[in-house]
């Protein structure tokens, strides 16, 4: 913990270093704040995001009242070592706007996925018979399951014969079928790159 804190030059901002905090699944920028020697130890103990209140000169939890605290994946300094990035997963809304982040815009690093992730939500409560999305969310895991299969033994079968035009056509249909299996499941796209996010922390 000391290693990283004695490395910072503190001295550039009288004490106080930014701190950039990113979601470590998505990419979006959520935040900064600025944090002193106390906040970052804190940070690096309890594994959840202090800053220093320039405003209030105290420190300070992100989330301490409203209990969407920023739980620490990793962190790193630039190449100054005077500005930070922390990697985190947000429990809550960022903002005290109810928003996902502080910079209006801020937009997920595969932000067509969110999209189609978004509209496959809101076509679960569409007219089966209107929606290919809605008639899958309504039959059986199994049907949904299925499908998956199906795309993935096509998907294998382009890649294995070469055929580059219809592996990029078979695992976009691939992606597709996920997309709705996980949302039949109750997941989503952010528990499956978490999933991995946190495997890779492990190692």
């Amino acid at each position: 913990m000391s290693a990283l804190i004695d490395t910072l030059d503190w001295s550039k901002g009288d004490g106080l270093l930014p701190l950039i905090a990113q979601h470590a699944h998505d990419g979006r920028v959520l935040m900064l704040g600025y944090v002193n020697r106390d906040a970052l130890e804190h940070t690096l103990r309890t594994r959840e995001l202090h800053f220093w209140s320039r405003s209030k000169q105290r420190l300070w939890k992100k989330g301490e009242t409203s209990g969407h605290v920023l739980e620490l994946v990793s962190i790193a300094a630039d190449c100054d070592n005077d500005t930070l990035l922390a990697q985190v997963v947000p429990r809550g809304p960022t903002c005290h706007r109810g928003t996902p982040s502080c910079f209006d815009g801020a937009a997920p690093a595969h932000p067509w996925l969110n999209e189609l992730e978004a509209l496959i939500a809101a076509r679960a409560t569409a007219d089966p018979a209107s929606s290919y999305v809605a008639k899958l969310l309504a039959g059986t895991p199994s049907r949904r399951a299925q499908k998956v299969g199906e795309e993935g033994v096509e998907t294998a079968l382009a890649a294995a014969t070469g055929d580059i035009d219809g592996l990029r056509g078979e695992a976009a249909d691939l992606v597709f079928h996920l997309l709705v299996l996980l949302r039949g499941a109750g997941l989503s796209l952010s528990d499956v790159v978490g999933e991995l996010a946190e495997r890779h922390a492990v190692r």
